[in-house]
């Protein structure tokens, strides 16, 4: 039986836009106001994270919006410290919606006598009092066994799917999903299969982190409309010099979607130089300004997604319809004409 407490949203200082977003889609679908709960998450003089909720939550469904971006680890203790102090106040469950899970690339062990991070991080938010966590396009799927409790894993690659079947319109047939590296490649293929659009590789070999020393194209791209689909744009190095080796091998034109624009430093300086057409990335970590300045850059919103799998959580009902686009066309309606 669903639950009859409303769900209560909480907010660190990561990504207000998106929380704030969240909370006026929720209030939409539920036809009366959902605002964020009263708080100030703040430091003191020697960076310490501080947290004071100013209502009740005692036996509340809780849901945390804060992904753990740059700075990742202050991010991290807000996130943490809030759901300590969520669950010294009696909450009855609380949810964290990570919408960019930090340290996702520290998966693995790459070499002798380093961390796994990311099962590390897992650790210390069970510990906190998470019961579920929300995310979306984790860097490596496996991540969702780093946790003993449930993960719900979004994907944006049906909202990708929406954009390009409004924004190329009529242009389908001649357009070909590119995964600018073989661990993408599961990731673009899911693209393609559902634009009915051919796929193609772009192989990079990497002398060391951060720099790509060779890159060859495996598909036909002469003549087509280049879709490069990753999910994370961090410098941008990757992601420029595919688009030059893609136009290099005679495609007309290259356009990039990625889920989590992280855009360190130069990354937003490359991509206004580079031979992308266009660079669409979400708002799962807030757009610096200069990126929303950018012409050839681009956001998506993930509020509504979700929104809606906050809804769908408190509901008991499933969070896997959302990974189809014919569930999102409703929800994202305003945003994109009917496909």
């Amino acid at each position: 039986m669903p639950s009859m407490i409303e769900p209560k949203l909480i907010s660190g200082n990561a990504n207000m836009p998106l929380a704030n977003s969240i909370a006026r889609r929720m209030s939409l679908h539920r036809g009366m106001n959902v605002g964020l709960v009263d708080a100030r998450v703040e430091r003191f003089n020697d960076g310490e994270v501080f947290v004071e909720v100013f209502e009740n939550v005692r036996g509340e469904d809780m849901y945390v919006i804060q992904p753990t971006s740059k700075p990742a680890n202050d991010n991290l203790m807000e996130l943490l410290i809030i759901t300590d102090a969520l669950r010294r106040s009696s909450a009855a469950k609380i949810t964290a919606v990570i919408p960019y899970f930090g340290y996702a690339r520290q998966d693995r062990r790459t070499k002798s006598r380093t961390p796994i991070s990311a099962k590390l991080v897992a650790n210390m938010l069970t510990e906190a009092g998470v019961a579920r966590v929300l995310t979306m396009d984790l860097h490596a799927a496996q991540i969702q066994g780093f946790f003993d409790i449930p993960v719900d894993n979004l994907y944006a690659a049906p909202i990708f799917a929406l954009d390009i079947m409004h924004h190329f319109k009529g242009q389908l047939d001649n357009l070909t999903v590119v995964s600018p590296d073989v661990g993408g490649v599961a990731r673009a293929r899911s693209l393609a299969q559902r634009l009915g659009c051919a796929l193609a590789i772009v192989d990079k070999r990497r002398e060391k982190a951060g720099e790509v020393a060779e890159m060859t194209v495996i598909g036909e791209v002469e003549g087509k409309t280049c879709l490069i689909v990753d999910d994370i744009c961090d410098t941008a190095g990757t992601l420029c010099k595919a688009a030059e080796v893609l136009m290099g091998n005679g495609a007309q034109e290259v356009h990039a979607y990625t889920t989590h624009g992280v855009l360190s430093k130069p990354a937003v300086e490359r991509v206004s130089a580079s031979k992308l057409k266009s660079l669409v990335i979400t708002d799962t970590i807030e757009t610096p300004k200069a990126a929303l300045e950018a012409p050839n850059i681009r956001v998506v919103p993930t509020a509504p997604i979700f929104a809606q799998a906050i809804l769908n959580t408190w509901h008991g009902t499933s969070i896997s319809s959302l990974l189809e686009v014919d569930t999102l066309v409703p929800i994202y309606e305003g945003t994109y004409a009917r496909p």
